[in-house]
């Protein structure tokens, strides 16, 4: 497999540290709101890059943190009168919920900062024994980048501008660059923890490097195979997780790193304070969670991602053909999967996650096998490899494993859907006591409604029309 490293920004053979194996870091939110579709574009390139080396062999470790110490979160605190605690562990259950709606398949670890505190503290002693660190008067800490040599490798984007943190903080820093590695408490209703150094609270970046060098264990080079994330965390987040893993353990953090591109609305940068962030939530009352992962995965995950209704809608009608392909084939049971299709498919996925070819691939299966089906209706053979070969794209894409009229049925409200059943099983009922006219009333009714309903040897099946 090839990946592009952002470092190099060059396509890079995989070789993990480890024959075999794979272990991944992506940054995952900070947890005092509801995820956005920046969330979910991340969490689906990631998911894509797991399944992906799952599928060539490897044996992936997936962490993916959660970041609940955060002024953000202190703020919301602030805001609610809830307790820190509420808070995280509501937007974390949300988050978990709405993934799991896009097909997003959990971490192996998924680490909180309020759980990793001796190792963050641990680390932020080392830099301090280290001279890495130094420690200013009201007691915030600080690291010291004119002692990292390497100091900017990772971005390649270093400024004299104070950006290096999400809040103000003491003009004792040595120089603009330095960042914040722990906060001292600011007063009584602050939220702290004891430390050495003082009482206070971790910065934001050391947080992932603690999490990693606790969870993962790698070799004398790197910590982790690849690191990934947002292409807005390149500079300054993963510039200094980089420096202070670098200085704190003697090697490296990461073999390679990845990012995935921003999310727009129709050509826009989404951000709150452009006022029209997109949560996921509001999404997923509109559309199903797998065409919004078909959608948000139809882009290269480098790329960025301009979310519009009638690309949406377009791609839907890409993932509608493969469903009416399923409907022909079922019900049944897989044979094989085409050892052709499913090269070609690796091979896409494979080469970055070319998702572009992939899905080509996915419209040339589809439209040759319907092809097939006209000439032969009957080829059993043929359709158990086509569930198996649907089952392959579930397992490496995370889409195509619903049945097709249970897809086909998306939109519809609990209450028609409760209405629909009733109807048909009315309908039923007249067929058995062969009152024709009453049973092709309903089926009139249920037309007029913009339903479609089949009559199949396991009984009784409707759709959208």
């Amino acid at each position: 497999m090839t990946i592009f490293d952002s470092v190099t920004k060059t396509k890079r053979p995989f070789e993990p540290i480890r024959p075999g194996e794979a272990s991944i870091y992506v940054c995952g939110p900070t947890v005092y709101d509801d995820a956005h579709l920046g969330h979910a574009r991340s969490s689906l390139a990631f998911d894509l890059l797991s399944r992906t080396l799952r599928a060539l062999g490897f044996k992936v470790t997936m962490g993916k943190n959660f970041t609940d110490i955060d002024d953000k979160i202190i703020k919301k605190v602030e805001e609610t009168g809830k307790s820190m605690q509420e808070i995280t562990s509501y937007y974390i259950d949300r988050y978990l919920e709405e993934m799991g709606k896009l097909g997003v398949q959990r971490a192996d670890i998924e680490p909180k900062a309020t759980e990793s505190l001796d190792a963050i503290k641990e680390m932020i002693q080392t830099l301090i024994d280290k001279d890495f660190a130094y420690i200013v008067s009201n007691g915030d800490v600080y690291f010291d980048t004119s002692k990292d040599s390497h100091y900017g490798d990772i971005s390649h984007k270093v400024t004299d501008d104070d950006t290096q943190s999400r809040v103000e903080h003491s003009s004792e820093k040595r120089n603009h660059k330095d960042f914040a590695l722990w906060k001292a408490c600011k007063g009584e209703e602050d939220i702290c923890f004891d430390a050495p150094f003082s009482s206070g609270r971790p910065g934001w970046h050391i947080e992932c490097s603690a999490m990693i060098e606790k969870y993962f264990k790698g070799n004398d080079q790197y910590t982790i195979d690849i690191h990934g994330g947002g292409a807005d965390l390149l500079f300054p987040h993963h510039e200094n997780e980089a420096a202070q893993s670098r200085c704190a353990t003697g090697h490296e953090l990461a073999k390679y790193w990845m990012h995935n591109g921003f999310v727009q609305i129709d050509g826009e940068k989404m951000s709150k304070s452009l006022g029209n962030s997109f949560f996921l939530k509001d999404a997923l009352k509109v559309y199903d969670g797998e065409v919004l992962r078909y959608y948000l995965n139809s882009v290269h995950y480098r790329n960025d991602f301009n979310f519009n209704e009638e690309d949406l809608q377009t791609a839907k009608k890409r993932l509608d053909k493969l469903y009416r392909l399923k409907k022909r084939v079922s019900p049944g049971k897989g044979s094989a999967v085409n050892k052709d299709f499913k090269k070609a498919l690796l091979d896409a996925m494979a080469d970055d996650l070319n998702i572009s070819v992939a899905l080509s691939v996915i419209d040339e299966m589809i439209a040759e096998t319907n092809e097939k089906l006209n000439t032969n209706p009957k080829d059993k053979a043929l359709k158990k490899e086509t569930i198996a070969n649907i089952e392959f794209i579930d397992t490496l894409l995370g889409f195509g494993g619903k049945e097709p009229f249970e897809y086909f049925q998306i939109g519809i409200s609990d209450e028609e859907k409760a209405k629909i059943e009733k109807l048909v099983a009315e309908r039923i009922e007249a067929k058995k006591a062969k009152d024709f006219a009453t049973s092709d009333a309903i089926r009139d009714e249920l037309t007029n409604m913009g339903i479609a309903i089949m009559d199949t040897a396991d009984g009784t099946v409707w759709e959208k029309a």
